[in-house]
């Protein structure tokens, strides 16, 4: 259990990651374990309803599913947090990258970079 982060449901959203304390610039939301899938295996997962869910690996034509509350993090052009791949504890590690208030939702930009505006059309941002 993270006693830092949790999970609530948000009107047309769904489901987001919500601080149950203040976090730092910098300082680790959440190190969640991978599941790494191939190209092979992508193909497949993608006709199912975790092609949402896939986040690139080593390459966009592989990917990892994300465990923990990895793949629940809604998506910001204006994020509060950041994601990376650590390929040596094969985890994804979630940090701030502003300064998140207990109770603010958190925040990622699924084009990857916190900075990159590219359309994203694969669902409506909102």
């Amino acid at each position: 259990m993270n006693k830092n982060i949790e999970v609530r449901r948000i009107g047309q959203k769904g489901r987001g990651v919500f601080a149950l304390r203040d976090f730092k610039v910098g300082e680790t939301v959440e190190n969640c374990p991978v599941i790494n899938i191939t190209p092979k295996e992508r193909k497949l997962v993608e006709r199912t309803i975790f092609t949402y869910y896939i986040y690139p690996w080593r390459s966009t034509r592989s990917g990892s599913l994300v465990l923990g509350f990895g793949s629940l993090y809604n998506h910001s052009f204006n994020p509060n947090a950041d994601w990376k791949q650590n390929f040596k504890t094969q985890s994804m590690v979630y940090r701030a990258i502003k300064p998140i208030k207990k109770g603010e939702e958190i925040t990622v930009n699924y084009n990857g970079e916190p900075d990159d505006q590219t359309e994203i059309d694969w669902f409506e941002v909102k």
